[in-house]
């Protein structure tokens, strides 16, 4: 490639490059992007889009979940981070992804959906309600026990294993979603 060529092309991606950060921080932008995301995307849409939630999209697609998360809901999911995933024993992911392992999927992901929208706020208000623990039925049927610890909310599954929310009020069309650091199991 010669010089001129290499030299437009570079010219034509900061150009690209400095209308994104244009369209970005333009506040007008900004709340068109936040509205697409709230209205258009659904929690499986709004997963799909963050390289954070990879390994759940897969999960989620090999227990022939996405119709379920993309109906009308709403759904609160609290949705383990690609780390969360890692943390597991070995090769347990892509055991679990096998055809043979389906159900056994859907259940650990099931278990980490509620039926209904709770934001943060609600979810805190619960659990200082509830003189600091409060038992939450997943759409598994088991349940979750929140708490707080330093200011973020846990939670404990069945097993007393226990994983603390990251990242909360991630807003999609049909419920919400908050990250989790660790995969929670049911019995």
């Amino acid at each position: 490639m010669n010089f001129k060529k290499l030299f437009s092309l570079t010219l034509l991606a900061l150009s690209i490059s400095l209308s994104s950060v244009a369209n970005v921080t333009n506040p007008e932008n900004d709340k068109k992007i936040k509205k697409e995301t709230s209205e258009e995307k659904t929690i499986v849409g709004v997963a799909a889009s963050n390289d954070n939630f990879t390994t759940l999209v897969a999960a989620v697609k090999a227990a022939g979940l996405v119709d379920v998360l993309n109906s009308k809901g709403p759904f609160t999911v609290f949705a383990p981070v690609n780390d969360a995933f890692a943390k597991l024993p070995e090769a347990t992911v892509g055991t679990l992804l096998k055809p043979e392992n389906k159900k056994l999927l859907t259940a650990i992901l099931t278990y980490h959906v509620v039926a209904g929208e709770f934001k943060a706020k609600d979810v805190v208000k619960a659990i200082t309600d509830n003189n600091g623990k409060f038992v939450i039925k997943t759409v598994q049927g088991g349940q979750l026990t929140a708490s707080l610890k330093d200011g973020k909310v846990l939670l404990t599954d069945v097993k007393g294993n226990t994983s603390t929310v990251v990242l909360t009020d991630v807003a999609a069309s049909n419920g919400v979603i908050h990250a989790i650091d660790s995969v929670v199991m049911p019995q």
